[in-house]
């Protein structure tokens, strides 16, 4: 009997412990990026991340939070891949507005969806470079934690990133001498 309650009573404190296992913060920030090859001949003048209008969203479960974090992280990341050139002819201003920020009520596995339209317009012609909404999910299974908020908010980060990764992907592949759209500044 003793031992049944030894067991009984580690089981119960390796619960509790892992129970109150700390929520991480809220933190866009792409672990892998490194320079890419295809870097593009356009100085970034200007980055703006905020929600689509609702006519544009979908589900949106998120406050006035998120913006700057995804900001920061996509900032980051721009920085670190070297993706864009200094003090080029072409200046360019980069805007991501949020369209899907949907996240997980509760469950054992947490999956969060996001989407965000990113476009990038020659602030001298503005021609529109580049427009893409991208979507994706960040997935934590129930081992990650027993802590439901912990699962929950590090499926946000996760999807988010991935977001952050598809875009950096998405651009390094784009031609900016064949406008999406011909603006009428020259």
């Amino acid at each position: 009997m003793r031992s049944f309650l030894r067991v009984l009573f580690a089981a119960c404190a390796l619960t509790i412990m892992a129970g109150c296992a700390s929520i991480p913060p809220v933190d866009f920030t792409v672990q892998d990026v490194g320079m890419v090859t295809n870097r593009k001949n356009a100085e970034m003048k200007s980055l703006t991340v905020g929600y689509a209008p609702q006519s544009q969203q979908r589900n949106v479960e998120a406050n006035a939070t998120i913006p700057p974090v995804w900001k920061e992280g996509l900032q980051d990341a721009i920085n670190r891949s070297l993706i864009f050139s200094d003090d080029t002819e072409m200046k360019v201003n980069v805007s991501v507005r949020i369209t899907e920020f949907d996240i997980p009520a509760f469950g054992a596995s947490m999956t969060t969806s996001v989407g965000a339209i990113y476009e990038i317009v020659d602030r001298e012609t503005g021609d529109l470079l580049f427009a893409e909404e991208i979507m994706s999910e960040g997935v934590v299974p129930a081992g990650y934690a027993l802590n439901g908020q912990a699962r929950a908010v590090e499926s946000w980060n996760r999807a988010v990133r991935n977001n952050i990764a598809d875009f950096i992907k998405l651009l390094e592949q784009a031609d900016f001498s064949k406008p999406m759209f011909e603006g009428s500044g020259e």
